[in-house]
């Protein structure tokens, strides 16, 4: 089973509930996708016993066998070439690295060589249960503008026979997309605000395109108003958990630690949680 964690905005508290959520849940394997920005392993402290690195092939031209027809320019629709002054020009900040340029070129004078845009790390940590659970994330590196591809290798760590929690990175762009495809459910975390709202609808528009069945986390639940719950309620979405400010939660947040290693309330919602996850997936 795989279960994207995502938020139409920041700092909603998705990582907290994604971290919390695979501490408690049996045979489960943590996933952080939110490359540009993953902290999952901070609450969770892994063992990492594995990196490498991930590489997106960019095109070089052979000068010698090119004959400038343009072919490889027009073909792309990223403007990653062009035809200047009698020479092929690669931007390689533009390149997506999809290789329609080598396949349209008639001279065979495109191949590609593995520019490294990030890495893959990936261990196991402890469940409060004490038995060790995979973890996996992604890191891009500094001045790429390219995730998709990272998040696709993570996304290479999956196990089908796990309980597969995925950190999703915040938004409703590419990365988040990237993220959800393939999901069997999508766990949305907002909070009861104005703002809240307005990005939820966005990111709930996106996991119906791509028909994932969703539900909802509200944080934070006794402050804000209820037109988070009213919206629910329209579009037929569960509110799967509703957490009220916790000091509890907040303090051991504050450390880098996981809510449930303190909190045996918090422990058990987020035990009821994922009995309630399954139960929507069978549905």
């Amino acid at each position: 089973m795989i279960i994207a964690i995502a938020s139409g905005k920041g700092g909603t508290g998705k990582t907290t509930i994604a971290t919390n959520l695979a501490l408690v849940a049996p045979a489960a394997q943590y996933l952080d996708c939110d490359v540009e920005e993953p902290n999952g392993h901070l609450f969770l402290k892994p063992e990492i016993e594995k990196k490498t690195d991930v590489t997106l092939p960019i095109p070089q031209v052979d000068e010698k066998l090119c004959s400038l027809c343009g072919l490889c320019a027009e073909a792309c629709e990223f403007n990653a070439l062009a035809v200047i002054s009698e020479k092929v020009m690669v931007f390689a900040d533009l390149c997506h690295g999809c290789g329609t340029c080598s396949f349209v070129c008639p001279e065979k004078a495109i191949s590609e060589t593995g520019k490294v845009i990030g890495r893959l790390e990936q261990g196991s940590a402890r469940a409060v249960n004490g038995e060790k659970f995979i973890f996996g994330h992604g890191v891009t590196r500094i001045g790429n503008p390219l995730t998709p591809p990272i998040i696709k290798n993570v996304k290479q760590l999956i196990d089908n026979d796990c309980f597969t929690i995925m950190d999703s990175p915040p938004g409703t762009s590419c990365p988040m997309v990237q993220t959800l495809i393939g999901s069997d459910f999508c766990l949305f975390v907002t909070e009861p605000t104005p703002f809240g709202l307005n990005d939820l609808e966005l990111a709930v528009g996106v996991a119906r395109q791509l028909k994932i069945p969703c539900g909802i986390v509200v944080n934070r639940s006794d402050s804000g108003d209820e037109e988070i719950r009213n919206y629910c309620q329209r579009e037929n979405i569960p509110i799967l958990l509703e957490i009220p400010f916790d000091r509890d939660l907040a303090f051991a947040y504050s450390k880098g630690e996981a809510a449930v290693h303190h909190s045996e309330k918090l422990r058990k919602s987020f035990q009821q949680l994922y009995q309630q996850i399954v139960a929507e997936v069978a549905k």
